[in-house]
């Protein structure tokens, strides 16, 4: 009787041995991070957003911008931006630039760039949807400005990460 239970005893430690052997053997860490460039990763999301650096002086008008890429659809990307201020100001306006990523020479090169200046307000917003070839990766970065009458013109951006349109 001894004897059975020390043989189950010694099956079970078999046992648990053998599962936790093949699970340390089955785990691997994945230590290749996701290529950067130009202060973008290179991603297979669906989707990414940029925002204004926290610790950016951007002056006593201009509070923040952002902007975003989607992917909506086969060959289609949706881009967007828009600029806040802390208060009514003379003009306020954000420019939105589409890169695309050539793998050839490791850069970003610009694809698209549309704007839109707001006056006597503190929001202004612009989107498009824009048709892309399939394969590359994709980003958008913008300039958020905001301008006011007896002071500097203040500017700031914001950039995503590039997501792949396959």
């Amino acid at each position: 009787m001894i004897s059975k239970k020390i043989a189950s005893v010694i099956t079970s430690v078999m046992v648990f041995c053998c599962v936790v052997g093949v699970s340390l053997t089955n785990v691997k860490a994945d230590d290749s991070a996701p290529k950067s460039v130009d202060g973008s990763y290179l991603t297979s999301a669906d989707s990414s957003t940029g925002y204004t650096p926290k610790n950016n002086e951007r002056g006593e008008h201009l509070m923040d911008g952002q902007c975003s890429i989607s992917k909506t659809g086969t060959k289609r990307i949706y881009a967007y931006g828009s600029t806040t201020a802390n208060h009514t100001v003379d003009v306020i306006a954000v420019i939105v630039y589409v890169d695309k990523y050539n793998e050839k020479d490791g850069k970003w090169h610009q694809i698209d760039a549309f704007s839109k200046k707001v006056e006597n307000d503190y929001y202004s917003a612009i989107s498009k949807s824009i048709q892309v070839d399939r394969g590359y990766y994709y980003r958008v970065h913008a300039s958020h400005i905001v301008c006011m009458a007896g002071s500097p013109d203040e500017e700031t951006f914001s950039v995503t990460n590039g997501i792949l349109v396959p």
